[in-house]
């Protein structure tokens, strides 16, 4: 799902910035804290398309994408999150992610 949801927003990058060259990478896997997990890269023949099409890309990532998170805490718990600045979380994860 989370990849589907990413080409779907590459693509509408793409279409809304011809001229772009788009990248849209999120790791996957543990990520230590302070580390990057997300990256949106545009190059185009002008500064300002390269500069829409990355600002669009990760708004877009925050509100489409359900991603969800395990945090650990220093006493062995730990609780799942999903993005709170999603706008279609999965409706059937409860607890844990598949």
């Amino acid at each position: 799902m989370t990849l589907k949801e990413l080409r779907k927003i590459s693509d509408a990058m793409k279409s809304k910035w011809p001229t772009a060259n788009v990248v849209l990478i999120h790791r996957i896997g543990t990520v230590p804290v302070c580390e990057t997990s997300v990256l949106v890269a545009a190059s185009s023949a002008h500064r300002k398309d390269a500069l829409e099409a990355v600002s669009f890309g990760i708004d877009a990532i925050k509100a489409q994408v359900p991603i969800w998170k395990k945090e650990e805490y220093e006493d062995g718990t730990y609780q799942w999150k999903v993005n709170c600045e999603c706008k279609n979380p999965v409706k059937h994860l409860t607890n844990e992610p598949e």
